[in-house]
């Protein structure tokens, strides 16, 4: 474990051991303390045990006979114990959750836990005799004080508690408890009552996240059915690991982890969106400013300044949340932006223009400072790429300070200083499979036309790389003809159609055309790729975040070289395009009947 966490560069300031005597002294005191008051008793347990989970269950929470959480079998025990009285404090949890919304999420994990504290509570069992190894309960040495009370106190214990000056004074109660949801009864029943019991604050949120599934089962080294880090990072690299697993999957449910999603997700956004932002803005500032970061004038368009303020904005509400991939989004948005603004201002075409000077030295300027801020706001995410982003704008990352908010207002970058355009940021992901002919399905459709628009395009790279230049139309689009294969068909056949309402992650337009579009959609199962021709209606940046509907189980198809594994649905009349889209916002992935 430990090399594995050097591996994704975790780390952490402290790490206790459940047996070390500043951890004993606090249970042992805890323990007697609830002992003396009343709370805990002597009795005697006879029930069903599940050894791997450290779980006494009763007949009604078996699963055919079985442990509902990890589906071995369970044993019959009878020994000596004590008991903690749980149900005595049950109508005042409930009212401290009621009072207090946020206390446990995500939604889905409070209500089930209010339906498991209304259905009753049984006494907890905190000790047992029939092993010796563990902390003693200090006044009846034949008992060792069982896991629940023991482990779940090493929250406090870990902080010093009972010790003057200790940093329990300063970090209890906990901003968030953080486990996975197969614990979350322990961590926002159980330890909130045992707190309450010993007038102890509670900590301030308990969060449940959901489990990496792959193939509908939740990753089990018992099972098998795991995706190794260690491989995943040699073969993609750490930040692309990070990044898929923060940005792509919902922190508070279950996530399907898909290795495919991992390579779209880095080439549309990583790739695409924010390393190919770095790269233009370097070059043009190359090109245009000498290297050097230009001085902004002082009434300049706000365009930027303002997306920024608001994707900081966005981004704080996520992470306050839990919201990881908003968080994300927020940042995802911020570039985005910037990247259409490079559209909008065609800085090539001021650098001809002296009279426009100034502005082309206030449009660079916002960029590098947008890709600065960008750099801060991933840094958490991140552990290489942003300190590379920031080494290219012309700073040295260990003598920035990146302390929000501080670090993300407006005009951090001095004018003057030279920028130091690298390698790309992030290397793009070939796919291991040869793409078949343009226009996809084994048929090739690629004209003159769609050819001279490939080579304007690599002219254009090879000579001005930070623009792409429009080519001719794209052919090997749909026709517009709405009558086109139009006739009856059987019920049965439309039924096979799987027309589903699906969100747009990303969206870019497909080099060397002009009519295509690569989409990101999520249509409920996880992100997947779409090409679509509707770039002359629909600028990329107006796509994101839109809930279209979507054909999802069409053949997949490699369009211009790029998978598309699915179809958007549009009405097309005399020209003018419109998407077909929810008359309300839906979850993704709701049926289209």
């Amino acid at each position: 474990v430990t090399a594995l966490w050097r591996l994704l560069e975790i780390s952490h300031d402290d790490f206790l051991r459940t047996t070390e005597p500043r951890h004993a002294k606090v249970v042992g005191a805890l323990f007697t303390k609830l002992f003396e008051q009343g709370d805990i008793y002597k009795g005697n347990y006879k029930g069903w045990y599940c050894t791997p989970c450290e779980t006494f269950l009763l007949d009604r929470a078996l699963d055919a006979g079985n442990c509902p959480e990890c589906g071995r079998s369970v044993e019959w025990v009878t020994e000596e114990a004590y008991f903690f009285r749980l149900g005595r404090y049950a109508d005042r949890w409930l009212e401290y959750v009621a009072e207090h919304r946020d206390f446990i999420q995500p939604e889905t994990r409070r209500n089930e836990m209010i339906n498991f504290v209304r259905g009753g509570l049984e006494d907890l069992c905190v000790s047992r005799t029939s092993f010796d190894w563990g902390i003693k309960v200090p006044f009846d040495p034949d008992h060792v004080v069982y896991v629940w009370l023991d482990a779940l106190t090493n929250y406090v214990s870990a902080l010093g508690y009972g010790e003057p000056d200790s940093r329990y004074e300063r970090y209890w109660p906990a901003d968030v408890h953080l486990m996975a949801k197969e614990i979350v009864r322990f961590h926002a029943v159980i330890w909130p009552i045992i707190l309450m019991a010993a007038g102890l604050p509670l900590p301030r949120r308990v969060f449940g996240h959901g489990w990496l599934v792959l193939d509908g089962e939740k990753m089990s080294k018992s099972k098998g059915n795991v995706a190794d880090p260690v491989a995943l990072v040699e073969k993609y690299g750490l930040d692309k690991v990070r990044y898929y697993l923060l940005r792509a999957l919902p922190f508070g449910a279950d996530g399907a982890y898909k290795e495919e999603a991992l390579v779209l997700r880095t080439n549309v956004e990583l790739v695409n969106d924010i390393g190919n932002l770095l790269h233009r803005t370097l070059a043009m500032v190359e090109r245009f400013a000498a290297g050097r970061v230009p001085r902004p004038e002082p009434l300049a368009d706000r365009l930027l300044r303002d997306q920024a303020a608001e994707a900081w904005r966005d981004y704080q509400a996520g992470i306050d949340r839990l919201d990881l991939p908003g968080a994300l989004d927020a940042v995802l948005a911020l570039v985005g932006r910037a990247n259409k603004y490079i559209e909008e201002q065609l800085p090539w075409d001021l650098a001809k223009d002296p009279a426009k000077e100034g502005q082309l030295r206030t449009v660079l300027y916002d960029l590098l400072e947008t890709l600065r801020i960008t750099a801060v706001l991933l840094k958490p995410a991140l552990r290489r790429a942003p300190d590379e982003m920031l080494r290219q704008l012309g700073l040295d990352p260990t003598e920035v300070d990146v302390s929000l908010p501080d670090a993300v207002a407006w005009g951090g970058l001095a004018p003057g200083s030279s920028v130091r355009r690298g390698e790309p940021l992030f290397p793009r992901i070939e796919s291991e499979e040869e793409a078949p002919p343009a226009g996809g399905r084994g048929r090739k459709r690629r004209g003159v036309a769609a050819d001279k628009a490939a080579a304007t395009v690599d002219a254009a790279a090879a000579t001005t790389p930070e623009v792409m230049a429009p080519g001719p139309a794209d052919q090997g689009g749909q026709a517009d003809d709405p009558t086109a294969g139009a006739g009856q068909v059987a019920f049965a056949d439309f039924a096979k159609l799987d027309l589903r309402v699906a969100k747009v992650l990303a969206a870019e337009r497909v080099a060397g055309t002009d009519r295509l579009l690569k989409l990101e959609v999520d249509p409920g199962d996880g992100p997947r790729g779409i090409v679509a021709g509707i770039a002359e209606h629909y600028a990329p940046a107006e796509l994101v975040g839109k809930q279209i509907v979507v054909v999802a189980n069409l053949e997949p198809a490699r369009i211009r070289g790029v998978e598309s594994a699915g179809m958007l649905l549009a009405a097309n009349h005399a020209g003018k395009l419109c998407l077909v889209v929810p008359e309300k916002p839906i979850e993704p992935g709701a049926k289209v009947k």
